[in-house]
């Protein structure tokens, strides 16, 4: 294996999600070994390129039809590929920022709206029915959420206490988690890792949003596919605000029990 696939495969999200641990960040290794070294391709550029690619496939879940339908899951899946590539590329040639991770995470919260409010619309063209349209606000709204509470239980420990940003992050900073895979890993070690990521699926997130879009498109299954999203989001989004409560009550006792 030579230096630079090594260097680029160092670069892959120890903890990806769940499709993009196998399918789109492998992927999008193999697009960077060829395009990495281009000095004008930055990658806040393949930011760009990503959000407009996602806007695109949307626009053609819109439209609708068969052929665009097929059109716009390849699209979304090309869309994430190029979400793996910016940071991918970034950490390569060791220029990550602090901007340029806020625009991909907005970027990224911006294009599952569209996406799933596209199917939504798209699923009420067909079966003149508004119930797609109200799966896919529960799912969006629940889905934002989870991110919200999260930030709101942050802000709230902050308050709290003035050095949690520091400790969070030299928490993380030790958590991190050694390959059990890879390219210089045999293949019993590759199949046991395979077999440990499909668990991932029950978290719900962008990268098993990228499969269920687009095997919902390819064998034009919207409505189905919307209750799974709003199913999940609801059961999920309520969860974590529950569990972020209990920490934020658990940390305000051992402050004042102090």
């Amino acid at each position: 294996m030579n230096e630079k696939l090594t260097c680029l495969w160092a670069t892959k999200t120890k903890d990806d999600e769940w499709w993009s641990s196998f399918v789109t960040s492998p992927l999008a290794i193999a697009l960077n070994y060829f395009v990495v070294d281009i000095k004008w391709l930055t990658p806040n550029l393949i930011t760009l390129i990503s959000f407009i690619t996602a806007i695109v496939a949307s626009l053609l879940i819109v439209v609708g039809g068969s052929a665009n339908f097929v059109c716009a899951a390849v699209l979304i899946h090309l869309s994430h590929v190029f979400d793996c590539m910016d940071g991918q590329m970034a950490r390569y040639r060791k220029t990550t920022s602090q901007l340029g991770g806020y625009y991909d995470r907005l970027t990224d919260q911006i294009q599952v709206t569209l996406w799933f409010v596209a199917i939504g619309y798209a699923a009420y063209n067909q079966s003149h029915n508004v119930l797609p349209i109200f799966l896919a606000f529960i799912g969006v709204a629940f889905y934002s959420l989870r991110g919200y509470v999260k930030y709101v239980m942050i802000y709230t420990k902050m308050s709290q206490d003035s050095q949690y940003l520091e400790a969070l992050s030299k928490k993380e900073s030790t958590a991190k988690k050694e390959d059990t895979a890879g390219l210089e890993f045999g293949f019993s070690a590759n199949l046991k890792w395979f077999i440990a990521e499909q668990r991932k699926i029950l978290a719900f997130n962008e990268g098993v949003f990228i499969f269920m879009l687009s095997l919902a498109l390819v064998l034009d299954e919207l409505t189905p596919m919307l209750w799974v999203f709003a199913v999940s989001q609801l059961y999920l989004g309520l969860m974590r605000g529950w569990q972020r409560s209990v920490q934020i009550k658990s940390n305000v006792v051992s402050i004042v029990n102090k």
